[in-house]
């Protein structure tokens, strides 16, 4: 690995109580180029603009996947990441479906690590904050063809992080668009499918809602995803959430919220969703919660569902009542070593960092 250190760190403009998520980025980043049939030196560089014309393939022809993950400071200033081993997982996945060529585990995770151990003093502590950390694939070939490209680069970028939404949202069913179908790219945390959910996203804004719970592209009968969040249905005291497939991406975060939820003893049915079945819960007052989980959010709880004109209002829980708040705290507890970590989850990132 090369260490490029920075000769003008930005961490003194950093205000840890006043920054712009997603806009605001570390000194570093990391970087490793695919040509010939192989991947080249990973390197941790100075952050900053690469070189790329109009003409990259990755533009053109959407090769292009992402992963979304976060490290956590603890008080007393450790750092840690949260199963990192699955997005390495995730991103070699989503790689494979759109013919990229995959990373090593090395690549990917002492990269990662390196980066979140140069940048440590970046990563703020309290409560909702974090260090959102996207690890990427791209196409970067400069020829207009409509075919597989011969050159790539592996990136990471990393942006302070705090709460996405801090009040509940409403969001409508949809019974027209889909985010994903059969035989697609659903379960590939693809570039294209988050500019394909823009327009109806939109739309959605433009009546009165935040986001848009999916339903599956044939009927449009079952519950799917919710925005960019994997959905989770209370009704009574069991939770339903769709299982994964190819159109239903593998949340890290999901998978943390049905184990935990089952360590807790709350029953969790992995099945289809059915709107009919919510609505008719919301009708007779059996529906207690309908949230949304994923890297960025942790959860979003939803307050209200628009179905075919309607508005349908969902009864507002105490954080002791709710099974959403209770396991995101479960969660976030676990991810900033504030409580034990039954799973094995949390990775500590050492000093290891030597500048070369």
């Amino acid at each position: 690995m090369i260490i490029q250190k920075t000769e003008n760190s930005r961490i003194s403009t950093f205000d840890p109580s006043d920054f712009s998520f997603g806009n605001t980025f570390i000194d570093h980043m990391v970087i490793c180029e695919y040509e010939d049939g192989k991947w080249g030196d990973v390197k941790v560089v100075p952050y900053g603009p690469l070189a790329f014309t109009p003409a990259m393939m990755g533009v053109n022809y959407g090769q292009a996947c992402f992963e979304g993950m976060k490290a956590y400071k603890d008080k007393d200033g450790q750092v840690f990441l949260f199963r990192p081993e699955k997005n390495f997982e995730r991103i070699n996945k989503s790689a494979a479906r759109l013919a990229m060529p995959e990373v090593t585990e090395e690549m990917f995770l002492d990269g990662l690590k390196a980066l979140v151990d140069l940048d440590r003093d970046w990563i703020p502590y309290g409560e909702g904050l974090s260090l959102y950390i996207r690890p990427l694939i791209f196409a970067t070939e400069e020829a207009l063809k409509a075919r597989v490209a011969n050159k790539y680069m592996f990136a990471i970028v990393a942006t302070p992080a705090k709460s996405y939404y801090t009040e509940p949202v409403s969001v409508k069913i949809s019974d027209h668009y889909s985010r994903a179908a059969n035989g697609g790219v659903g379960s590939a945390k693809a570039a294209g499918n988050y500019a394909a959910s823009f327009y109806p996203t939109q739309l959605a804004i433009e009546e009165g809602y935040e986001q848009i719970i999916w339903t599956d592209d044939a009927t449009h009968e079952y519950f799917e995803e919710s925005g960019t969040m994997n959905v989770f249905v209370r009704i009574n005291d069991t939770i339903f959430t769709p299982p994964t497939s190819e159109k239903i991406l593998d949340g890290v975060t999901r998978d943390s919220f049905i184990q935990l939820a089952k360590r807790r003893g709350i029953e969790v049915k992995v099945e289809p969703i059915p709107v009919k079945t919510v609505i008719e819960a919301q009708k007779n007052g059996t529906l207690k919660e309908v949230w949304g989980v994923g890297t960025a959010v942790v959860t979003t709880v939803f307050q209200a569902l628009g179905y075919q004109g309607e508005k349908l209002q969902l009864p507002t829980l105490s954080d002791e009542e709710s099974y959403a708040a209770t396991l995101k705290n479960d969660l976030v507890n676990i991810q900033n070593n504030v409580t034990e970590d039954p799973f094995g989850w949390r990775v500590l990132v050492d000093h290891v960092m030597e500048t070369v």
